[in-house]
């Protein structure tokens, strides 16, 4: 081959290689720290169908964390195209601190952008042998509860505000609602950073009687621990929405805009509800969410915002610092 064939042979194999680096992309997803499964099944999902409209080959990595931990992640530099949260107030905070989004982010999608939900359940040991059936069974001598803490956790603020909620309305009042949760937390051993992590220590460290987490995660435990372990129902709990948003600034800086605002419109898609049902996420689609009456049992739950106003008042309230939990915590027995 002469040179002149060599240089050009070389230029086409150059712009081929050029070509396919262009054609590969990467997105990554912040998010809260049980729903590793659910993106090991939606992510794939994704791709496939971003290739299938666009012959574009995408990565999308995950990061996972306690949800509010992971917020300050975002705030801090990591470089996130997409946030998937468990808790609007984490999406706001990047918007208010971080800059890196508009504070109307919760108008892009639909349901204020949450295409799913779950909420606090219990799980005992086989046999429920302590005997715990509702919120009140949870300070009786002898019980230890698992909850992640709620300074780093939105699984631990949902557990903390269902706790508060069922006080309040079977006690009378905030007094004794702050009387209840300050006993509850007495009977807490550890607080870990995230939901993960709080199960690690009653499944695998064999700490506690019963453990507060989110309905999807009760259902991970159960595939790996069988029948050792129960679900108990509370009379009272929580709906914690999933909220989800585009970081505006970090995806235009890295190009990802339109694959960013893709991906996240795609959890609105009928596959991407059926995907979350499969993986004991409420999905908002009715339609879908009937197909698993067995799966999703009937709950009386509240919305933090319909009792609080918005979860930054709640959040002020109760998570601040020196605000209801850091009292509590303080004084319990």
């Amino acid at each position: 081959m002469n040179k002149k064939h060599w240089l050009a042979a070389f230029a086409t194999t150059a712009l081929l290689g050029w070509a396919c680096v262009a054609s590969a992309a990467e997105l990554l997803n912040v998010s809260y720290d049980v729903a590793r499964a659910t993106y090991q099944d939606l992510n794939p999902a994704f791709i496939a169908s971003w290739k299938a409209k666009t012959g574009e080959t995408l990565t999308i990595n995950q990061s996972h964390g306690g949800s509010t931990k992971q917020a300050r992640a975002v705030i801090d530099g990591l470089d996130a195209d997409v946030v998937t949260m468990n808790n609007p107030l984490d999406i706001d905070v990047i918007a208010d601190k971080g800059s890196l989004l508009p504070k109307d982010w919760a108008k892009q999608y639909p349901n204020n952008s949450s295409p799913s939900w779950s909420t606090i359940l219990f799980v005992v040991r086989k046999g429920n042998p302590k005997n715990i059936h509702d919120w009140a069974d949870l300070i009786k001598p002898g019980v230890s509860i698992v909850i992640p803490n709620p300074k780093t956790s939105g699984n631990g603020r949902y557990s903390y505000l269902a706790a508060y909620e069922w006080a309040k309305k079977t006690r009378g009042g905030d007094d004794a609602a702050k009387a209840f949760v300050t006993e509850l937390f007495g009977h807490v051993p550890v607080l870990d950073t995230g939901g993960r992590g709080a199960t690690t220590t009653f499944s695998q460290r064999g700490i506690g009687d019963v453990l507060l987490t989110f309905e999807n995660e009760i259902a991970m435990l159960k595939q790996e621990l069988g029948d050792k372990v129960e679900t108990v129902l509370p009379s009272l709990t929580v709906r914690a929405d999933n909220p989800i948003a585009l970081v505006q600034k970090v995806a235009a800086k890295k190009g990802n805009t339109e694959r960013a605002r893709a991906y996240l419109g795609f959890h609105f898609t009928p596959e991407a509800q059926e995907i979350f049902a499969r993986n004991d996420l409420r999905p908002i689609d009715e339609a879908v969410l009937a197909k698993y009456p067995d799966r999703f049992p009937t709950l009386n739950v509240f919305r933090v915002e319909d009792v609080y106003g918005s979860w930054a008042k709640a959040q002020a309230l109760h998570f601040a610092d020196g605000a209801s939990f850091d009292q509590i915590y303080a004084a319990r027995r």
